[in-house]
């Protein structure tokens, strides 16, 4: 159960598509996101948490993580700020998603965000196991490309209603039926149409073969580290990559597939914020 505070306990993460923000008062979770506002300063802190209501100066401390919290100094104004390195904020993180799994099982978190990043978890150990440039950032990047849209909800929009096999090749193109627990319309080359065919895609299609490319990335990933290397039986995904109803549908084939559960909880892109919290007040504890 969350502990009960008066005052307000609060976390940015600072990513390089978004800034996710985070604040627990009187054990009530308020949680939100912006794009990218610049690398952190003061005035960049105050504006994130105005964003949401919250003063900076009503709070005692602020926990932050992220790619550039460290060019932010120790204290602004009254209030203390705690730096909590990336792999434990996603690792405590992805233990606060899965609340009925004990903190001493060994998980594996994949945070799927800009790129992906793949940490066990296990007790207060935290390890970074492997990851991917692949992600959100590859989304955006091709999305601008291939639909003319950075849009996320735009393209999971336009990947619900395409067919990725409209643009990639199936296992029942290249091999005439299934492989073992893959069925014949499973994906065997991402894109591989375009490579053999002059086909006039449409952007729907192509958003789809986009979104199954990168979902199939992070899944397979994850199935792949978590049972060749570490042998665990819990996966749970974060990062603001599962605010897509498309790509949660893909990694859910992976998981099917593969006979993996993966974890995909909700409000999942603020989990590494929330694990940066959980870290710095266990410090202060």
């Amino acid at each position: 159960m969350p502990t009960k505070s008066a005052t307000p306990q609060a976390a940015i993460d600072f990513g390089i598509s978004n800034t996710d923000a985070v604040v627990r008062r009187n054990g009530a979770w308020q949680r939100w996101t912006h794009s990218y506002i610049g690398k952190p300063d003061a005035a960049v802190v105050r504006a994130a948490l105005a964003e949401g209501g919250v003063a900076l100066d009503d709070l005692e401390m602020l926990a932050v993580t992220g790619g550039s919290h460290r060019l932010l100094p120790a204290q602004i104004g009254a209030t203390r700020l705690v730096a909590v390195n990336e792999v434990p904020a996603i690792g405590r993180g992805g233990q606060a998603a899965l609340p009925d799994v004990s903190r001493r099982t060994r998980i594996l978190v994949v945070s799927a965000g800009s790129g992906t990043a793949v940490i066990s978890a296990q007790g207060r150990t935290y390890r970074h196991i492997t990851g991917a440039g692949v992600g959100g950032g590859t989304l955006l990047g091709l999305g601008r490309r291939l639909l003319n849209t950075v849009d996320p909800g735009e393209i999971d929009r336009l990947a619900l209603a395409g067919n990725a096999n409209a643009v990639d090749l199936s296992l029942g193109d290249v091999v005439t039926g299934p492989i073992g627990t893959l069925p014949a319309s499973a994906t065997a080359v991402n894109f591989g149409r375009l490579a053999h065919e002059d086909i006039d895609a449409s952007r729907a299609d192509l958003a789809a073969a986009l979104v199954t490319l990168i979902g199939q990335v992070i899944g397979l990933l994850a199935v792949a580290a978590a049972n060749a290397l570490l042998r665990c039986k819990q996966i749970v995904v974060i990062g603001h990559m599962t605010d897509m109803a498309s790509l949660r549908n893909v990694i859910g084939l992976v998981s099917q597939y593969y006979a993996t559960p993966i974890h995909l909880p909700e409000n999942a892109g603020y989990y590494t914020a929330i694990g940066a919290l959980e870290m710095a007040l266990s410090d202060k504890a």
